[in-house]
């Protein structure tokens, strides 16, 4: 049978320990996998023959353009006539590309290597920007000379690609240049190593997987899947493509002799066991007496703090995950968890390959999420303004962790969401937020993440390239209030329609229920899941240079611990907002979501409540345990939640202690109402 082990088992060891197992593929594994095949095929996970020819054509007319961009500079940098003919510059592929599972509209990540008389600074970001830009075929140039690693994104004849630059110690160039090679590391800076490491690991990841064809199709499928299931991307602390290439690539060394289908099953199975942070080597560390820093916890106090440490095989190794953060490791081994179940139904043929990607529900597994929405002057603006900003939202997943000490946990969404109906350049991110699972919940326990708020928005502000136009806006939203254009189903719940006329003494969240359903679903919210988030509805960016942007002013106001500002301040950011955000009057009540809907006002909100229809807040109303109202300076309540008819704003109304006692008594009367209402119907029912 092909299960037996030793079947075509190869005598070379691949990785840093032995095998876990030497069997080999079943019938029914080698069915299996012809079936995942097919189902990737249907799935359009291949490109054509035609896209793959273009993507040649393009990457031959890049390489032109750059040859020509180094010999032209050698010219201007007065070299005999024969070094200007000699001069080169080469382009390589890495990541998706080179590994050889890229699809249809794939990024291609290419790498430039130049000689050692171009830099990177001013002839790759000034001169080379100033030719790509002048090129008919370039569109959305866009340089990012600050990232970690400095990159020139844009569209060539329609292709996405990410262009790195590395200038190596050699003044001319073979076309033949071996990248594998340790001595290209000679002298050179460490954003130079970063940007040459991705071409050497897709390499050496190759090298060291006993199947090339298994690993890809493996991986094809993995990445497919990663996407399905919202944990497919780095920069907000999920897994990349390369992060994935390495842990399939440690699943084919675990299995050298299984098929894609065992290895996919497999693949849940181990990282649902393993005990992170230990870490996942493909090779054993190399050190190297260049002396650039590699991963080593006992060295490196940094390393240490690692959630999910994945190291990269190429010299000098690195934690390609170093973004991964508490929270985004919880969301991702619920995910393993729930690959590792699917797989195991399929093995028992309970299931088929398309229920293992069935579309993560990101806007019903939470009851609260904080909205970013970022707004621009124009298209070019927002483009650069929101590759920030996503860029930033793994630091605020970090903030959130540590002013809470881990209790409250954010799920970062990747995918971006676009209003069609805004006049200005605009779109927006998701955070789903939770309290942390099996916390000991105390009652009237808070969160004040207002601060974390503000200095996220700050971290945000320190753009280098900020122009007028370019605001952010955070807001707190429960799963009821996502904007349509988010869902354009809608959350799916039977609910009654929320009046948008003026609210009587903050009592318009009681009209969606009544009786002892109103009264449970209180206690439910205060006894089991009573824990509350406060933050700012609205905290933004004033269209102001970045020095004189202006921080809002609180202070203390009972026990609700009210955020107050001056009425001046708060008239000139509802300026801001209606000249930025709003498109008529009338477009303000028929908008179902808008940044603007909650202005500055509090919002106090309970996370993880158990009955999230029976949990709308309104600012100014204090739903728990706090025993407060809370007021805007000028008077004005807004209701935070968005309804059918977006915003209900409430004129100089000021409920007292005694209406707050009027709630309760109330509440109490109804339930004795209904109480008597069952027994009058009991009676009727023995008598009648």
């Amino acid at each position: 049978m092909g299960g037996s082990e030793g079947v075509g088992a190869s005598s070379k060891q691949f990785g840093v320990t032995k095998p876990i197992s030497m069997a080999g593929p079943s019938a029914t594994d080698l069915q299996r996998t012809r079936e995942l095949e097919k189902f990737l095929a249907v799935s359009g996970l291949y490109e054509s023959k035609d896209e793959a020819a273009k993507r040649e054509e393009v990457l031959h007319r890049l390489g032109e353009i750059v040859k020509s961009w180094v010999k032209q500079l050698t010219r201007l940098r007065g070299y005999t006539g024969q070094m200007v003919e000699d001069a080169n510059a080469i382009i390589l592929t890495f990541g998706s590309y080179r590994l050889g599972v890229h699809g249809p509209g794939a990024d291609l990540d290419t790498l430039c290597i130049g000689p050692s008389y171009v830099t990177r600074e001013e002839d790759f970001f000034y001169t080379l920007h100033d030719i790509l830009a002048n090129v008919e075929e370039v569109t959305e140039l866009q340089p990012i000379p600050d990232a970690h690693v400095p990159v020139m994104k844009f569209k060539f004849d329609g292709i996405s690609i990410d262009l790195l630059y590395a200038s190596i110690s050699r003044l001319v160039l073979p076309e033949d240049l071996d990248i594998s090679d340790v001595s290209v590391l000679h002298n050179v800076d460490e954003p130079t190593v970063r940007s040459l490491n991705g071409c050497r690991v897709a390499d050496q990841i190759l090298k060291l997987v006993p199947n090339i064809e298994h690993f890809r199709t493996t991986l094809r499928c993995l990445k497919f899947w990663a996407k399905r299931r919202g944990i497919y991307s780095n920069v907000t602390g999920f897994l990349g493509g390369v992060n994935l290439a390495l842990l399939v690539a440690r699943v084919c060394q675990f299995y050298p002799n299984a098929v894609p289908s065992m290895l996919v099953s497999r693949f849940f199975r181990v990282y649902t066991q393993w005990r992170w942070p230990t870490p996942v080597m493909l090779c054993p560390i190399e050190e190297n007496e260049l002396g650039f820093p590699v991963w080593h916890p006992g060295k490196n106090p940094r390393d240490r703090s690692h959630h999910m440490p994945i190291i990269t095989p190429a010299y000098p190794c690195m934690n390609s995950s170093y973004n991964v953060s508490t929270s985004t490791l919880r969301v991702m081994m619920d995910q393993f968890q729930y690959g590792n179940k699917i797989c195991g139904e399929i093995e028992l043929s309970r299931a088929c390959w398309k229920a293992l990607f069935e579309q993560y529900s990101f806007f019903e597994s939470y009851k609260n999420y904080l909205q970013v929405d970022v707004v621009a002057a124009d298209a070019d603006d927002l483009r650069s303004w929101k590759g920030w900003v996503e860029s930033r939202l793994r630091q605020l997943t970090l903030m959130i962790e540590r002013d809470t000490f881990g209790k409250l946990q954010c799920h970062p969404y990747h995918h971006e969401f676009v209003d069609t109906s805004r006049q200005c350049a605009h779109c927006a991110f998701f955070m789903g937020l939770q309290r942390k699972q099996g916390e000991v919940v105390q009652e009237g326990q808070q969160f004040d993440i207002r601060g974390t708020v503000e200095e996220f928005r700050h971290s945000v502000n320190m753009y280098m390239f900020w122009k007028p136009g370019m605001e952010i806006y955070v807001s707190h939203v429960r799963r009821r209030q996502i904007p349509f254009y988010v869902v354009p189903d809608g959350y799916k719940r039977s609910r009654l329609s929320r009046p948008t006329s003026q609210v009587e003494n903050c009592k318009s969240f009681h009209n969606e229920v009544s009786g002892t359903e109103h009264v449970e679903r209180i206690r439910k919210r205060k006894n089991n899941d009573g824990v509350d988030v406060r933050g700012d509805a609205i905290v933004k960016r004033q269209s102001a240079s970045p020095s004189e942007d202006r921080l809002a002013r609180h202070s203390s106001l009972g026990t609700g611990g009210l955020s107050v500002e001056a009425v001046s301040d708060r008239q000139e950011l509802r300026n801001v907002e209606c000249n930025h955000l709003s498109n008529s009057g009338q477009d303000e009540l028929d908008r179902t979501e808008s940044p603007e809907a909650a202005s500055n006002s509090s919002v106090i909100t309970s996370v993880g409540s158990s009955e999230d229809t029976g949990s709308v807040t309104v600012a100014g109303c204090v739903e728990e345990s706090t025993g407060g109202v809370e007021m805007m300076n000028n008077g004005w309540f807004e209701d935070s939640t968005y309804g059918n008819d977006s915003v209900t704003l409430v004129k100089n109304i000021v409920a007292s202690g005694n209406e707050v006692f009027q709630h309760e008594l109330q509440e109490q009367f109804q339930v004795l109402v209904f109480n008597f209402f069952l027994i009058f119907c009991f009676l009727c029912y023995i008598f009648y």
